[in-house]
This record gives C-alpha cells, sequence and structure tokens, in this order.
C-alpha cells in the first residue's frame, strides 16, 4: 500500500488563488480609513510581500524566507499600531475577498481563515 502525502493547504488552493487572493484584499484595505494608513508606500511591492508570505505560510516554498528573512509578523508589525479594531478591520477585509474569489466556499478555506483569525490577534500591540 502506498504511503498518501498529506497535502497542504498551498497544494490544495495553489499560487493562482493566493495570487487571486491578494488581488482583491488590498484594494479593500486602502479603501478601509481605519487602517488604509497603516500601509505606506508601494502597493505593488506590499501586494508582493502578501503574496510570498501567504505561499510559505500555506506550506509552499519558502519564498518571504528567501527574500526578506524569517517572517516574525509580529516583531515586522510592531512599529504599527495595531489596535483590536484595526486587527478586525484587516480580518474583515481579508474575509470580503475569501467570499469575492469563493475561497470562502474552498473545502480548505475556513480553515485558513481561521488561522489568519489567530495571526490578526497576535498582530494587536496597541490597546484602542
Amino acid at each position: 500500500m502506498a504511503e498518501q502525502k498529506l497535502q497542504s493547504v498551498y497544494d490544495q488552493i495553489g499560487p493562482d488563488m493566493i495570487e487571486q487572493l491578494v488581488n482583491a484584499f488590498y484594494p479593500k484595505v486602502y479603501a478601509d480609513p481605519n487602517i488604509s494608513h497603516l500601509f505606506e508606500g508601494d502597493m505593488s511591492i506590499i501586494m508582493e510581500k502578501q503574496r510570498m508570505f501567504l505561499t510559505q505560510f500555506l506550506g509552499g516554498p519558502p519564498l518571504y524566507s528567501q527574500e526578506y528573512g524569517p517572517p516574525a509578523m509580529r516583531r515586522r508589525h510592531l512599529p504599527f499600531e495595531i489596535t483590536p479594531s484595526r486587527a478586525q478591520s484587516w480580518l474583515r477585509c481579508m474575509g470580503e475577498a475569501f467570499e469575492e474569489i469563493g475561497l470562502s466556499e474552498h473545502p480548505v478555506g475556513p480553515m485558513f481563515y481561521e488561522r489568519l483569525k489567530q495571526v490578526a490577534a497576535i498582530m494587536v500591540n496597541t490597546e484602542e
């Protein structure tokens, strides 16, 4: 009997869906007055970093680490005041992007979103 390899979330959704998610997510972030000011700089660079991070986060190639070193996302976000409401705004934008591209209906979509809820909670570094 051949051993079956467990597929990562990355393997199940693929790079195209990650690309679609990033493309759907950032216009929502930049339109949200609660968090848009936290995203300064070239949107295309920020989007590329997100694509690389999500690829690695979901079990794909370690693109982010190869380019920028260990993700250490909490440490990288410490210079920004991330309040509980800002984390919720970020998560709402991500949820809307999931819906827009059909990821919320994908078999691994709910589990992926739950992991992002954990990430959002970890990022909070400032009270309201």
